[in-house]
């Protein structure tokens, strides 16, 4: 978890909350979510990248390694409504 500290930074600086009975951060203004291990996969520029994206529409946008099942997704989705 050490290489999580400075990407949590920045997360958290950008207004993401992390939860920790479902391992990911997420910021409900900007409807994105990051699992963890998405961002200790990843590089800081490609997740300040991320950051920067557009949102869906209106939709929430998933960063995860493998694309979550759509159940996962709806409960998710469900949760942080």
């Amino acid at each position: 978890m050490a290489t999580l500290n400075p990407k949590s930074k920045i997360l958290r600086e950008a207004g993401y909350a992390y939860n920790f009975d479902r391992m990911i951060y997420f910021n409900r203004n900007t409807k994105k979510i990051f699992s963890v291990e998405f961002i200790e996969d990843h590089q800081e520029d490609e997740i300040l990248g991320c950051l920067k994206e557009n949102g869906g529409g209106g939709n929430w946008r998933f960063y995860f390694n493998s694309p979550p099942p759509e159940a996962v997704k709806r409960e998710l989705v469900s949760v942080l409504e």
